[in-house]
This record gives structure tokens, sequence and C-alpha cells, in this order.
């Protein structure tokens, strides 16, 4: 299969939503129903991301999307939101590509750094990440825009002893 990475459109965003709530359901067995149940982002919001340019996918041989990514900026950094991937097109990649494609979104802007908030015990989420180079942040480090974001994350149920925020310096 010859995925790509291309900017989302309207027409992609109900697939978004489908790939959200289906790779979400890796996390029961980590014992993380909320997050498994846990609604995506509304089509609003969605295209909101879409509009202002800050929303891609990975596409499949036919053109349907298989992965998608948003960014906030967040403290002069790109804030990776959200990266999901379908979970029959899991391990491939994907969530690598729609990283790179989003760094070089940064540097093409001169955002110097990404972040994102992760859990930390989920094989594919710090471990991986690490291996992108992204390092975790110490909570000291923390500036009130990501200490938000956890804040938020805690507000729907998230334990913020299980997180962490990672961030990965791109210029």
């Amino acid at each position: 299969m010859a995925e790509r990475i291309r900017a989302a459109r309207r027409e992609d965003l109900n697939a978004l939503r489908d790939i959200e709530r289906a790779a979400g359901q890796r996390f029961r067995d980590f014992g993380l129903e909320a997050v498994a149940e846990d609604q995506p982002a509304s089509i609003e919001e969605l295209q909101g991301y879409a509009a202002e340019g800050r929303a891609w996918v990975a596409v499949g041989d036919a053109g349907e999307p298989v992965g998608y990514i948003l960014v906030d900026e967040i403290e002069g950094g790109a804030h990776i939101e959200q990266v999901s991937v379908a979970p029959d097109h899991q391990g491939r990649g994907l969530g690598k590509a729609l990283i790179a494609r989003v760094r070089a979104w940064a540097i093409e802007r001169g955002i110097r750094a990404l972040t994102l908030t992760t859990f930390d015990h989920i094989p594919w989420n710090r471990p991986l990440y690490e291996h992108l180079g992204f390092r975790v942040v110490p909570e000291e480090e923390i500036g009130p825009g990501l200490r938000a974001v956890r804040e938020a994350e805690a507000a729907v149920g998230l334990d913020p002893d299980l997180r962490v925020v990672m961030r990965l310096d791109v210029a």
C-alpha cells in the first residue's frame, strides 16, 4: 500500500472521527476505558483545524484517510493535539510520517519545537516518541500553555500521573 500525507479536507472529517474511535480501542487493554470511550473532536472542531492548515491525513491507495494529525500552536511551539492511525494501518510508519509532515510545517514557519502529551506507560506512546527524538519535559519546565493542556486532560479523566509532556527541538 502506498500511503501518502496531504492536508485534511472537509470530506475527510467523518472518517477522522471513525479513525480515532477505532484507534482508541487499544487503550482498553491497559484499563483506560475512558480513552476508548472518549468522543473525538467534533466536525466543527476538525473543520477549524483543516481550514487553518493544521490538520493532515495519511491516505491509502484509494485516497481514503487511514490516519491523521492535528496541531495547535502553544507557547511558540507546534503542539500535536491528536495523532491517530486506523488499526489495520498501524505499524507501517504512518504516525512517524504524519509527525515528519508537522515537523516540516513547523520548520517552514520558524517554529522551533514540537510538543505533545502522551501516556508514559503505553508501548506505542512515550517509547515511540522517544525513538523519534522527543524528550520528556520536566515538570518545572512546563509553561502555562502546556499546563493548561494537562489540566484540560485531567478534567476529562486522564490521570496526570500517567501522562508526560514531551518536546522535540526542530531548529
